[in-house]
């Protein structure tokens, strides 16, 4: 008896003291929820987004591109494929092809086909110059021309007699052989020709 007396006196007197106040308990646990949640380190700030890259000025004039590979050229002329115009039905390719420019005071060929694992392009410089018709003079220049190895020749010809002397070069690049003849109406013509033609020339490798 002494006890149940004893707990209703207990019960009595909690319910009689201060109620707990609803709105600062919620203020209690979103504080402590607060202080648990981990602090974001702060980082730099983020960098400026790049600009988008402006195209480069690319001047095309000049420029024959096809069949996987670029070649330059004298602006007032313009290359056509001769496999094609012999047969259309058998027009130049990547592995192999023929094309040429005219006027009346220069002829240029350029003649390509695969060869992989060649570094010697002597073998297309002979073909593409004509038997009882070209001629090299003196001994052909070998050089190395950002990593293609290059040979040139002057040559004479009697092909044309209005454009008696010229050049001839081939070259390597990637699995290909280039070959480039060009007839001039003088000797001096042609190695600059080849030249410019070789400074703008690109494969795909």
């Amino acid at each position: 008896m002494r006890y149940h007396l004893l707990f209703l006196l207990v019960v009595i007197v909690t319910s009689c003291g201060p109620k707990p106040d609803p709105e600062a308990q919620i203020r209690q646990i979103v504080a402590a929820t607060l202080a648990a949640i981990p602090k974001v380190t702060v980082g730099p700030p983020p960098t400026l987004v790049p600009p988008i890259p402006t195209a480069t000025p690319f001047d095309l004039a000049g420029l024959f591109c096809e069949y996987q590979f670029c070649i330059g050229h004298p602006v007032d002329m313009a290359f056509f494929d001769v496999s094609a115009q012999k047969n259309v039905g058998a027009p130049s390719t990547y592995t192999q092809g023929i094309i040429a420019s005219y006027n009346a005071n220069l002829f240029i060929n350029v003649i390509w086909q695969t060869s992989p694992g060649t570094s010697d392009p002597r073998f297309l410089l002979d073909l593409i110059l004509d038997d009882g018709l070209d001629t090299s003079n003196g001994t052909p220049e070998v050089k190395l021309v950002r990593d293609m190895n290059v040979v040139y020749t002057p040559i004479t010809t009697t092909a044309t007699t209005v454009l008696p002397f010229g050049g001839a070069a081939a070259w390597t690049c990637g699995e290909r052989v280039f070959a480039w003849k060009a007839y001039t109406p003088d000797e001096a013509s042609a190695a600059g020709l080849f030249d410019t033609a070789l400074s703008r020339f690109g494969c795909k490798r």
